[in-house]
């Protein structure tokens, strides 16, 4: 099996088997490792600058791997794109964007890319920033309400793609012919809106993570600030939006599974009525099922938190015209167990964490403190005073005791006896 290096990619890869892509909406291939699937259809997935893409037909069988580049069939003249898909999978993909070959014209594979093509294809793609800069500055002086978000250059560079973002309908005809003008090359505007712009740049969003617009998001749903209040998300405008100063995409992620949860749960406007007072809905555990009532309507006074089945049981009671001693259910003194904040588990939040001075113990006992010196001079005092009754001289006194072995202790009777045996 032949392999070849992949510069840019993801490394070594073998022929076929390169199953992501470097590029924006990459599609994961996980027919790669089936050679029988190439063999069913003649299209490919080719794709140019940022998130656009094609679908050509390989009419001349010219054997072609994912990260081929290739020279295909444009309007006019010729374009240069990556192949990223082949096989069964390409009729997949067009089947969810809604291409039927048999209604609509499929432009051709030419060839693959030779120098002289990648050459041409370099040079355009040297020009694209400066010409967005210069387009950006004939936009503002004709006045027109619109922002040139990107520039794209075909590969024989005949041709040039503007992408503008505007709020409404701009007559830019006068626009195109100053364009023309000024660059030399046939104009193509392609209106687009906030999201797709952040696709086509990219970025990682607050998560971490790459965006989902420029990752896998093709197609883009309304969101509403009603997702972020079914979620109990603070409606703060600036963490409700994301990197295209739109609502965020991914708060249509998980709000279904929230409107089904909030079924089984009471309204949030239904007080309690208990013998101790009147209790207000402050916050709701959706997952957990577990509700927080407070006793004053504007903010968190007195918060009980009561599993959902005991909200519904007052509710009854109440509607009975009964009111119950308390929130919580009879025999239970305590509340539900508070959930722990898993950020801040060790302490690392706390702005005080430095501010703990260690005990004097510690430091006395590795350093000596002023405890442990007392002791030795009280200790080396008495050695001197025994060294002096037995004949020694001071010096051999004022040896540390800490590591010497322990020596009988003797009485002042036998202290005759030690120096005859000495003498």
């Amino acid at each position: 099996m032949d392999f070849r290096l992949d510069i840019g990619g993801y490394g070594i890869t073998s022929k076929g088997c390169r199953n992501t892509s470097d590029k924006k909406l990459s599609v994961h291939d996980w027919m790669a490792d089936l050679p029988e699937t190439e063999r069913e259809t003649d299209f490919v997935e080719v794709q140019f600058k940022n998130t656009r893409k094609g679908y050509f037909l390989n009419s001349t069988k010219i054997p072609l791997e994912k990260g081929d580049m290739v020279a295909v069939e444009a309007s006019p003249g010729h374009d240069i794109g990556e192949v990223t898909l082949t096989g069964r999978l390409v009729l997949m993909q067009m089947k969810r964007n809604n291409l039927d070959p048999a209604k609509m014209e499929i432009r051709r594979v030419y060839r693959k890319a030779k120098e002289s093509d990648l050459e041409k294809y370099k040079e355009a793609k040297a020009r694209e920033q400066e010409t967005m800069i210069k387009a950006r500055r004939i936009a503002e002086e004709m006045k027109l309400d619109m922002k040139i978000g990107d520039v794209e250059f075909q590969g024989d560079g005949n041709k040039a793609i503007f992408y503008y973002i505007a709020n409404e309908r701009v007559d830019f005809r006068q626009l195109i012919k100053v364009f023309a003008e000024t660059f030399r090359v046939r104009i193509e505007m392609k209106q687009i809106g906030a999201r797709q712009e952040a696709g086509r740049i990219g970025g990682i969003g607050p998560c971490g993570r790459e965006l989902c617009c420029s990752k896998w998001m093709k197609n883009f749903c309304s969101v509403a600030t009603s997702a972020a209040r079914y979620q109990d998300i603070s409606l703060n405008p600036q963490k409700l939006a994301g990197q295209c100063a739109k609502l965020k995409c991914c708060m249509n992620f998980e709000v279904d599974a929230y409107v089904e949860a909030l079924k089984k749960m009471p309204s949030k406007e239904i007080r309690l009525e208990t013998q101790e007072g009147t209790y207000y809905h402050f916050k709701t555990d959706v997952f957990k099922e577990l509700l927080s009532y407070s006793t004053d309507p504007k903010f968190g006074a007195n918060v009980v938190t009561i599993p959902a089945w005991r909200a519904k049981e007052i509710i009854a009671m109440n509607k009975q015209g009964e009111k119950p001693d308390s929130l919580l259910a009879p025999g239970s003194m305590k509340e539900a167990p508070k959930e722990v904040d898993y950020e801040n588990v060790v302490g690392q939040d706390s702005l005080t964490r430095f501010d703990k001075k260690k005990g004097g113990k510690g430091r006395s006992k590795k350093r000596g403190g002023k405890g442990n010196n007392k002791a030795q001079a009280a200790s080396g005092n008495t050695a001197n005073a025994n060294a002096n009754a037995s004949g020694k001289s001071k010096g051999q006194g004022n040896r540390p005791k800490q590591n010497a072995p322990k020596k009988p202790k003797t009485n002042a009777n036998q202290q005759p006896n030690a120096q005859k045996k000495e003498n």
